[in-house]
């Protein structure tokens, strides 16, 4: 039986971690720097010597290539487009969706090595490049584009990825699951990028290129069930830069490989590796990937977010709690004791009984986002509580991004649901014309934008532009799934009884009374959207870390956590906002109600362009397009899910409240 879960620091737990752990995390008894979770159906490779090899254990060991990706490009781009060494027999696993949609390309590179075999300065190929060939130049064009703008190499052993390591200027050790290709010197003679990790990089406007790496494997032998095997438990790479005088003879040392900016001759390049096994008796399959983990600081900002959110939510509680227990009991007390005496004269949020249910102009668009929102919202809590178990963690990749779309795909019919019951509470009859907005509307918006975005990645040959086959499934998904279940919900939605007001609406709109500055729907839209965007920014910006910066998410028991929190704060704000206004007498709830929560995907947009001005370095008309036109997608979703929590939070406290009073 293969171990499956692990814990950084408490590797004594039993299998099923990562719900132990989000458990643990909501009781408050986990110390804070474990990072468990489980991995489901990911079973373990015996590898041993090559006189050994059986059909239960290998003795090869196969080193994949990802796509390079940078922190200052959008653009992703194949191994192969840099003409590195290509694998011409190469053999690429089976990609699922979630990969194709990121852009990933992962296939067999010609890096083949033996188990346990130690390996000195092996030549793997040799490149030439002649300017007079226009061919040639542009691909070394490339490759120096490639150096300047940091593009990383991510390469993967045993379904691990390999980690580069280097010492900062503090004192500490930064790793991240990549590495570059080169480094380049600016013509003022700035170290850029990986070019402060060596002193001999010092020539200005020039491209020192990493064409040999060192690759250190670390196994490890269970004497418990078999020691004649091994379980890789972790990979590392060290690249270094080596100009090889004889190509015939590579001794791996001398001066580095140097591309001057100008280069008008002909350049050779000879790349090589070096590979060395080491045993390690401590670290065990099961927790292989906290070497990859332990350098990622994110444990501590986590716990600050906690707090912070929990800060924001107790505050908004203490104050819903007051309206609710002292100001709205003792309002609907004196409402009912005196409502049999005719000189009662009503007042406060009372007085728009009569209309406070009257339907809300344009109910069809908002039931249309009511429904959406439903399904963006059901969505995201079946994929956070499969990411707390561990069935979309880092080692599955693609995971997380295939499940996302096939939920969003299956759960059509609750979209269509709440869509055609809202419009038909807000008096609607064209429920086939709200089925068909609600299937297509916004989904519509989403592809076309992210089609665009497409065409762009496809004319700058990027490896994440999606083929015309990858396009047409997904329509199919859309079409052939998604719209026959909103249909079906929508019919049963439309079928059902018309909800019951609890108190009878007047024919003639009740005027609405002149409200001051600090009683304007706009003004409380725009404060009911920060609290909430205070409970999320801290995740917020480990999100935009991990998507543009590249970097590893894998706490998704505190983004649970801190989501739930994040649906209350939406909540509370929501029905506090809205009772201020019914008690100014101004009944017109329906939309401020959803536009009070759903402000917060402003605050996100508006945070995104900060990220992109004050942490990226991104560079291009092309990128910079990308950029906002994925962010845009990320808002319109944001936008929908926290309006509907707000709308329907708001919903259920108007309800009550107005169900509970004695009404002539």
């Amino acid at each position: 039986m293969s171990p499956r879960g692990f814990c950084v620091g408490t590797p004594r737990w039993p299998a099923l971690p990562g719900l132990r752990w989000l458990l643990g995390l909501l009781l408050g008894l986990q110390a804070a720097h474990c990072p468990a979770f489980f991995l489901p159906g990911l079973a373990p490779v015996n590898f041993c010597e090559a006189n050994r090899e059986t059909a239960s254990c290998k003795s090869s060991v196969a080193l994949y290539v990802n796509r390079l990706d940078s922190v200052e490009s959008v653009l992703p781009y194949e191994y192969n487009t840099f003409d590195f060494c290509q694998d011409y027999g190469k053999k690429s696993p089976s990609e699922n969706l979630g990969q194709i949609l990121f852009g990933e390309q992962i296939t067999s590179s010609p890096y083949k090595f033996s188990f346990n075999k130690t390996e000195t300065c092996i030549k793997v190929c040799e490149k030439s490049y002649d300017i007079a060939n226009e061919d040639q130049k542009k691909k070394l064009a490339f490759l120096k584009k490639g150096i300047q703008l940091n593009y990383q190499h991510h390469w993967i052993i045993d379904n691990m990825p390999v980690i580069w390591c280097r010492d900062m200027e503090d004192g500490k050790k930064y790793c991240t699951p990549g590495f570059p290709i080169g480094c380049f010197i600016t013509k003022r003679g700035t170290p850029k990028n990986a070019c402060i990790m060596s002193s001999e990089f010092n020539k200005n406007n020039t491209f020192y290129l990493f064409n040999h790496v060192t690759i250190t494997i670390t196994y490890h032998r269970d004497s418990e069930t078999n020691w004649s095997v091994a379980r890789l438990v972790a990979a590392r790479v060290d690249p270094k830069s080596y100009k090889h005088s004889d190509e015939n003879c590579v001794t791996c040392n001398g001066p580095p490989m140097e591309i001057p900016g100008e280069y008008t001759d002909k350049l050779t390049i000879t790349y090589t590796y070096s590979v060395k096994f080491e045993e390690n008796k401590n670290i065990k399959w099961a927790s292989r990937w906290d070497y990859v983990l332990e350098s990622i600081p994110h444990t501590n900002i986590q716990w600050f977010s906690i707090m912070n959110s929990f800060v924001i939510v107790f505050f908004l509680s203490g104050m819903v709690a007051i309206i609710i227990l002292r100001t709205l009991h003792r309002d609907i007390t004196i409402y009912n004791l005196n409502a049999s005496e005719d000189a009662q004269e009503e007042f406060g949020w009372k007085l728009v009984h009569g209309d406070v249910f009257r339907p809300p102009r344009n109910g069809m668009l908002l039931s249309v986002f009511l429904g959406q929102g439903t399904q963006i919202l059901i969505m995201m809590f079946i994929t956070l509580f499969l990411a707390c178990l561990g069935f979309l963690s880092p080692a599955n990749r693609g995971a997380l991004m295939t499940c996302t779309i096939v939920l969003w795909a299956l759960l059509g019919t609750p979209a269509g649901y709440v869509s055609a019951k809202m419009y038909k509470t807000f008096k609607g009859v064209e429920w086939k014309t709200n089925f068909l907005l609600t299937a297509l509307f916004c989904p519509g918006i989403i592809f076309a934008d992210f089609f665009i975005m497409n065409l762009i990645l496809w004319a700058e040959g990027s490896s994440a532009a999606m083929s015309f086959r990858t396009l047409i499934g997904i329509l199919a998904m859309w079409f052939g799934i998604s719209v026959p279940l909103t249909y079906i919900g929508a019919y049963f939605g439309s079928k059902k009884k018309q909800f019951r007001c609890p108190v009878h609406t007047n024919q003639i709109p009740r005027v609405v009374p002149q409200q001051t500055f600090f009683r304007k729907p706009l003004l409380g839209i725009i404060i009911g959207g920060i609290l909430p965007f205070g409970c999320i920014f801290i995740q917020l910006l480990l999100i935009l870390n991990s998507i543009w910066s590249h970097q590893i998410y894998f706490m998704f028991g505190f983004l649970s956590l801190v989501f739930i929190i994040f649906l209350i704060t939406c909540s509370e704000a929501t029905v506090l906002l809205c009772y201020f206004h019914l008690c100014a007498e101004d009944y017109h709830w329906w939309w401020r109600a959803f536009f009070t929560s759903s402000f917060t995907a402003v605050y996100l947009f508006m945070y995104a362009v900060y990220y992109f001005f004050a942490k990226l370095q991104i560079a291009g008309i092309a990128s910079t397009i990308l950029y906002f036109g994925y962010t845009l997608i990320m808002v319109l979703i944001f936008f929908l899910f926290t309006g509907t929590v707000g709308f329907f939070s708001c919903f259920w406290f108007v309800t009550k409240i107005y169900s509970v009073v004695i009404v002539d």
